[in-house]
């Protein structure tokens, strides 16, 4: 009887929540993404299989058993022989970084998709209202906010905004921060640069647990213009229906599964811990209690419904759990996930029941970008668009988890046809791969070796 009651007054708050949303959204919320512009590095800044051998044998503090976890984890982490890593990383002073490689590595970055934003939409710099910055390892005075304002000579009035150790969600924190503006802000353009600093904070030491964020994390990041003028709706791409953000740092276990933390030795690094999945788990699950019944018609709210049966198995850090009995298609067309490795992909696959179609972009920008921090929902948008999957009217669901623990999800509806080739100009045709086998397997197979375990590598 309680769980038929339930189910009845969740049905009928969807219902009038839905409406009210519908007359709400139509007379107040307004943000437009007109264009976005993704970094591509150049072609001497790849992390291929021989460059990254180069890297890992560099570490004089690694023996045989770190070599070997390494194989295995470059083996499974779904990135391919295309990434690109920080200068300093492929100039071999990963040890001994400067502020000089920290500045180049950001300026490159922003300044390049910047000037193709402003080339391309002909928005002048001067004409923007609001800016937002998130890099999240990297806080340098004067701020990158104020980096971007003296290179660009904007007006002094401008809304400038300065996010750090926001994580792989920063991006959707800066659409969230944007969208409040608007509402107080009439007739503005906003500008969101999301990127990372991975150069300085590459780690040397030899803890597995640290390790792995230098088998991920990648040199990318996105620029992005918004506008709520109304006479700017006919050449939006996109239009902002919903964003949700959750944060569990309350929580430690989940506050502490995913930081940045010194080790024995002193060095530096990105922690990730096997708690890391049960968090996520978590944050997802509560984030869709409030987005699901805001997307879902009505039909399908009695499904959100009884995903509170499963309440005890998420609680448990099962990412499957989280979304049981939710058929989020119902309300959304495309997912777009952030490719932050393999088993965060195949753990949203698994939750929400996607198919391989569903998975195709995030795994694909994975392999070809890797993770490239709070940019990297951006290439698989990229890659939507260049595979011409979206059309007027289609709904798209992006899903985002960061430090902290946080997880970040909105929707978008597509405004016109995208068939842009933007950053996979020249690859995209080569993509989806059937079958993505990293070459390590090949050429380092000889480490797990049993008579290696007799001889010294340094």
């Amino acid at each position: 009887m309680e769980l038929f009651v339930t189910i009845f007054l969740l049905f009928l708050f969807g219902i009038l929540s839905y409406l009210f949303r519908m007359v709400f959204n139509m007379k107040t919320q307004r943000c437009y993404m007109l264009a976005y512009e993704c970094y591509k590095a150049t072609e001497d800044r790849k992390l291929d299989t021989e460059s990254c051998a180069k890297v890992v044998f560099r570490n004089k503090n690694l023996g045989l058993e770190e070599y070997r976890f390494l194989l295995k984890t470059i083996v499974n982490s779904g990135l391919g022989e295309e990434t690109y890593g920080p200068r300093n990383v492929i100039g071999g002073r990963e040890a001994s970084p400067s502020i000089v490689d920290a500045l180049w590595e950001v300026d490159d970055i922003i300044f390049d998709t910047l000037d193709k934003l402003f080339a391309r939409t002909g928005v002048s710099p001067s004409e923007i209202d609001i800016l937002v910055v998130n890099v999240s390892l990297f806080s340098p005075a004067p701020s990158l906010t104020a980096r971007v304002m003296n290179r660009y000579k904007m007006r002094d009035n401008v809304k400038a905004f300065n996010l750090s150790g926001e994580g792989c969600s920063a991006s959707l924190v800066a659409v969230d921060l944007v969208q409040h503006l608007f509402k107080t802000h009439k007739d503005a353009f906003a500008v969101v640069v999301s990127t990372e600093s991975i150069g300085p904070h590459w780690y040397c030491g030899k803890e597995k647990s640290m390790m792995l964020s230098n088998c991920l994390f990648r040199s990318g990041g996105c620029s992005m213009l918004f506008t709520n003028k109304r006479a700017w709706k006919h050449r939006a791409i996109m239009k902002l229906n919903h964003l949700v953000r959750l944060h569990i740092g309350s929580n430690d276990e989940a506050y502490g599964c995913c930081m940045q933390v010194e080790d024995e030795q002193g060095y530096v690094g990105f922690l990730l811990t096997k708690g890391l999945t049960k968090a996520a788990a978590k944050a997802f699950s509560l984030n869709l209690q409030v987005l699901a019944p805001r997307i879902l018609p009505p039909r399908e709210l009695v499904r959100y419904a009884i995903a509170y049966v499963y309440k005890s198995k998420i609680e448990k850090g099962h990412f499957e759990a989280a979304g049981a009995s939710l058929n989020l298609k119902a309300g959304v067309d495309h997912f777009c996930i952030h490719p932050g490795g393999k088993a965060v992909i195949d753990g949203l696959g698994k939750s929400l029941k996607l198919t391989e179609y569903d998975l195709e972009p995030a795994r694909m920008a994975l392999h070809r970008f890797g993770n490239t921090s709070a940019g990297g929902l951006w290439y698989v948008l990229g890659y939507m668009e260049a595979k011409n999957r979206l059309r007027k009217g289609e709904k798209i669901l992006m899903i985002s988890l960061g430090a902290g623990f946080m997880c970040n999800n909105c929707v978008w509806e597509v405004m016109k046809d995208l068939q842009d080739a933007n950053v996979w100009n020249g690859c995209a045709d080569r993509y989806p791969m059937k079958c993505i086998v990293n070459p390590f397997v090949e050429k380092f197979s000889w480490i797990n070796d049993e008579y290696l375990s007799f001889v010294r590598l340094h």
